[in-house]
């Protein structure tokens, strides 16, 4: 792991280990564990130095990568709920999470050899990503756009398959459709006329 002061980055250091971190994803998704330290640093636009300042070590840098995609997909969140309705933020989180189980995929025998190596790249990602289904359909709930009698951790499980299934770059558009299908499963059916 790149060392841990206590302090704050500066903002230009934080730049650089956040556009580090975004590139580690896309070349190891690309080329797996094949990816090497120069092209990642090049894709992030710093000096190898640079990028083995904040990552001395492959798994560091792997671990990182992805522990971050998981943080960007919960912590997106708020700013959705606070600029969508709960269920158009509903969608638009649950692209985001095919867009992180992709890279996930992508980068599957990089983690792979994280955790043969002793690391725990996933740690908390788990409990992370319920809590952010959790808020999601709670908000859905709460104004009546999504079922009641769903449990988050149906949704959760639901979304795990269309990533199993559908989770690729060329399979995008299924993707798509299975995730417009769920959203139907979670809307609500109106009362019938001989209910009212």
């Amino acid at each position: 792991m790149a060392r841990d002061t206590g302090r704050p980055l500066r903002a230009d250091a934080q730049r650089n280990r956040d556009k580090i971190l975004a590139a580690a994803v896309r070349v190891f998704t690309e080329e797996g564990l094949d990816a090497n330290f120069e092209r990642v640093a090049k894709e992030a636009g710093v000096g190898t130095g640079t990028l083995y300042r904040n990552f001395p070590t492959r798994e560091a840098l792997i671990e990182a990568a992805y522990r971050n995609e998981v943080a960007h997909l919960c912590d997106a969140v708020p700013g959705l709920l606070d600029t969508m309705p709960p269920r158009e933020a509903l969608r638009a989180w649950m692209g985001r999470f095919i867009d992180y189980a992709t890279a996930k995929m992508g980068m599957a025998d990089a983690l792979r050899a994280v955790v043969a190596s002793g690391g725990d790249p996933y740690g908390r990602s788990r409990e992370m990503i319920q809590t952010a289904i959790d808020t999601l359909m709670e908000a859905g709930t709460a104004v009546g756009v999504l079922r009641d009698d769903i449990r988050p951790s149906d949704l959760s499980a639901a979304l795990a398959g269309i990533a199993l299934t559908s989770a690729k770059p060329d399979q995008r558009d299924q993707a798509e459709r299975l995730l417009d299908l769920t959203m139907d499963g979670l809307t609500p059916t109106p009362p019938s006329p001989a209910e009212h």
